[in-house]
């Protein structure tokens, strides 16, 4: 017999709602708490989480791709979809008192370093792997979805600017602008090995070790699993995660303790020079979901905040890096 005597909602749930219900019981196997994933209150929100199945690839992760990645996830205690609204819960382990990172504030270089040397632990292990071709859930780019993404940025692009402008330098301005001509061509110039993809690898999607305890690092919102280009995660985590000056200080060592990392511990053979270019032709990634993703998910003020931050540090890091330079560059 398990009784719950307390319901708290945890973070903000852009795509979901997140719930830690505290249980009383007197068989000891049960924990404390846990936290559950249901879907968004937000009628917004929730339609687009069912469009992009979401849903319905976070319940699929746990059970299918979870166990054969290295990556520290929570463990999960039930996992269950329904295709026929599309409804679905997630009960897994409560972190605390692991800490959720903040991507309005970013973090230190330390967190950085952890968080990409976390990103090996996912990519490593199916690197390459033919079989993820038959996973039919996971997120990947058809060419037919690279004219539909094209569609959806024009048309999306008036009201993120309408929004987003008044945060954006004069370059950062011209260079989205510039982007947008160019999308489709970039979204089509993307190759590489493929591997396991989180698809959302930034700081509020990451659990970490707090002064009371915790595991360093749990990666967490498994709602866009992919099977494509690892590099996309890596530069997709350094665009906005550490702030601009530290970025440019410690990416391209990092980016090379990445790649050392998937050498050492998984025999992936990979050069450091097609990574990096790789790395900088990604960071367009960033753009591409600061500007998509704000506008088809429900608002609130610390929304805007965080898809504010995104927008400058991942136009910022692709001005730093000249990544304009890479389109159509094969």
């Amino acid at each position: 017999m398990v009784d719950i005597d307390d319901v708290q909602r945890i973070g903000d749930g852009l795509v979901g709602m997140n719930l830690r219900l505290g249980l009383r019981s007197d068989d000891p196997a049960v924990p404390a708490s846990v936290v559950v994933k249901l879907p968004s209150p937000d009628d917004t929100s929730r339609a687009t989480a069912a469009v992009l199945r979401n849903y319905e690839r976070e319940s699929k992760f746990y059970d299918e791709i979870a166990p054969t990645v290295d990556i520290h996830v929570a463990r999960c205690y039930h996992s269950e979809w329904r295709a026929s609204d599309h409804d679905f819960a997630i009960v897994l382990e409560d972190l605390a008192p692991a800490e959720q990172g903040d991507q309005v504030q970013g973090c230190s270089v330390e967190t950085a370093t952890t968080a990409v040397l976390e990103l090996a632990r996912l990519h490593g292990p199916r690197w390459g792997d033919p079989t993820l071709a038959e996973v039919d859930w996971l997120n990947r780019r058809n060419p037919d979805d690279v004219p539909m993404l094209g569609a959806m940025w024009g048309m999306l692009f008036p009201n993120f600017m309408a929004t987003y402008a008044k945060h954006l330098t004069p370059e950062a301005a011209d260079l989205v602008e510039r982007f947008g001509g160019k999308l489709v061509q970039w979204a089509e110039g993307r190759e590489g090995p493929l591997t396991v993809t989180h698809g959302d690898y930034r700081l509020d999607n990451l659990m970490f070790a707090s002064p009371a305890g915790g595991a360093p690092i749990t990666t967490v919102d498994w709602q866009t699993p992919g099977h494509g280009p690892a590099l996309a995660d890596v530069s997709y985590f350094l665009g906005a995660g550490p702030l601009p000056d530290d970025r440019r200080r410690i990416e391209r060592d990092l980016v090379a303790q990445y790649t050392a990392a998937l050498r050492a511990d998984y025999g992936v053979q990979i050069d450091d020079d097609w990574a990096w270019t790789e790395y900088r032709r990604e960071a367009f990634g960033g753009v591409v979901m600061a500007v998509i993703a704000s506008q088809i998910v429900g608002g609130t003020e610390r929304s805007e905040a965080m898809f504010a931050a995104m927008a400058t540090r991942h136009l910022q890091h692709a001005l730093d890096l000249d990544s304009e330079a890479l389109i159509g560059a094969q």
